[in-house]
């Protein structure tokens, strides 16, 4: 079992950043891969980017060249550093345990973190 927890969320103007955190409780961190889905009003749940075990990530190409997920394993925590943010990034964020290197299975969730893009 891991417990996710989120924070980082909030509203950013247009063109802003903003770095979410997602920390796991657990000892066997290192060995799942780590994802980040989105969720828009309205809308389905989207896989944003992952990061596997060994550290390959993968992007939607909706924010390929904009964020960037990371894993610092020895803090048990992932984040995901977004740049150049547009409304259309607005969406309540949920960080995700789970496994795969080129496709992601998610498994365990997070409750959830607002981002709001507005001027």
């Amino acid at each position: 079992q891991v417990q996710l927890v989120e924070s980082g969320g909030g509203l950013v103007q247009p063109g802003g950043s903003l770095t979410l955190s997602c920390a796991a409780s657990g000892s066997r961190f290192s060995s799942y891969a780590m994802g980040w889905y989105r969720q828009a009003l309205g809308k389905q749940r989207e896989l944003v980017a992952f990061v596997a075990a060994g550290g390959r990530t993968n992007y939607a190409n909706s924010v390929k060249g904009r964020f960037t997920i990371s894993r610092d394993n020895a803090k048990n925590t992932v984040y995901l550093q977004m740049n150049s943010l547009k409304p259309e990034d607005t969406a309540v964020y949920y960080c995700n345990a789970g496994s795969g290197v080129y496709y992601y299975t998610p498994q365990y969730w997070g409750q959830g973190t607002q981002l709001t893009v507005s001027s």
